[in-house]
């Protein structure tokens, strides 16, 4: 699919992989709107990315939230042609710890998030995708998810994380098979250890060991290497129901 001139969902864009994803959408000559909870961040944003850009205040979890921001999108922009899901959260928590069994609304809270906000987001995105006039090879849309290595390598204290990425590359194929005849492919993204602000906020001792176990280049990962991936599946045509490791070749101990 060309980029260019196409309208593109990105949630969780306030920061990390989603504002990564944003600006290089927005380079490659594509409207995007901005989906996030955080509304000071959101609007920041829309400021910085100039007039392709527009924020629309959203909880991934909410369907009415998202309903009425599919909405303005099409009153905005007139379509829509790419989703690229980045909201999330990476809680820890011990299946039972110190005090206890893990409370089950901090599981229940990240699957919320993690997989029902992602699959929320992208049965409203393609419903508005259909629409769309087919192109070439009668593409209409391309949908991303973001997964994770703990999808496959969780490590002690992401039962609930794990679960919740494992989910998103479980439900990836499933929803191309379903959509595919709409013209519309799904991919989803696992990124490794990522360079976000989540990571920025640890000490080194925690984030040098995690660089450790990466084979090569042995670092975190760029948000802007995970945008360009994004980019490069919209891009290629036969990218379709899989799921694509970005992580340097880690492979994640179990602590």
């Amino acid at each position: 699919m060309n980029i260019t001139n196409k309208v593109a969902i990105v949630t969780g864009a306030s920061s990390g992989l989603g504002m990564a994803t944003a600006k290089h959408l927005i380079e490659s000559g594509a409207q995007v709107a901005l989906f996030d909870i955080q509304e000071d961040k959101g609007s920041e944003l829309e400021a910085l990315l100039g007039d392709k850009a527009r924020f629309f205040a959203t909880d991934v979890t909410s369907a009415d939230s998202v309903t009425a921001s599919i909405a303005a999108v099409k009153a905005t922009f007139g379509g829509c042609h790419i989703c690229v899901n980045c909201a999330g959260i990476a809680p820890a928590g011990k299946t039972v710890g110190r005090k206890g069994p893990l409370a089950l609304n901090a599981f229940s809270k990240t699957v919320e998030i993690n997989l029902i906000g992602t699959f929320n987001v992208l049965r409203l995105a393609a419903e508005l995708m259909i629409e769309c006039s087919q192109e070439q090879e009668k593409q209409r849309g391309v949908i991303i998810n973001t997964a994770s290595v703990a999808a496959f390598d969780g490590q002690v204290g992401q039962a609930a994380y794990s679960a919740s990425k494992a989910g998103v590359a479980g439900m990836t194929l499933p929803i191309a098979r379903d959509l595919g005849p709409q013209g519309i492919r799904v991919n989803s993204i696992a990124p490794g250890v990522f360079d976000t602000p989540m990571m920025q906020g640890m000490p080194e001792n925690v984030r040098a060991p995690l660089e450790q176990l990466v084979q090569s280049p042995q670092r975190l990962g760029y948000p802007e290497e995970f945008a360009a991936l994004a980019v490069h599946i919209i891009e290629n045509d036969y990218i379709n129901g899989e799921t694509i490791r970005l992580d340097g070749g880690i492979r994640m101990p179990a602590a």
